[in-house]
């Protein structure tokens, strides 16, 4: 199995936009003041990975009980049985890679994406 890479954080209570003299306000100009929003386009991928982890999860539920009712010879005791078994443990690696390659690319995405920007540059994201 393998472990999930962090997920996107969404705004906590209380979170505040970058000080007034943080790099983002110095590339505008000096002295210009700075409104901050909570980045669209970050809020759109911590939504996405809260459909998309349910969904994983209910597959993985799904699969894993199908593989242990599988390997008890109560429910099958033939040489089809055995790749059914080996079927299942292939479709159980299999989604366990795509799993990984979702949410990596979520959480990729994520890190490369600011969290907050300035209310009228739109929302820039990683390769815009």
């Amino acid at each position: 199995m393998y472990a999930d890479p962090p997920a996107p954080q969404p705004l906590q209570p209380g979170e505040t936009p970058p000080a007034p003299d943080s790099a983002g306000s110095a590339l505008l100009g000096p002295g210009a003041a700075v409104t901050w929003e909570f980045n669209p386009e970050y809020q759109r991928l911590v939504t996405l990975w809260g459909q998309v982890l349910p969904l994983l999860e209910t597959l993985t539920t799904s699969l894993d009980k199908a593989y242990q009712m599988s390997r008890s010879r109560d429910v099958w005791d033939a040489p089809v049985g055995e790749r059914y078994v080996r079927d299942l443990v292939e479709w159980r690696a299999r989604l366990g890679q795509y799993r990984q390659a979702i949410l990596t690319s979520i959480s990729d995405q994520a890190a490369d994406t600011p969290r907050w920007v300035p209310v009228n540059t739109g929302a820039p994201h990683a390769f815009s």
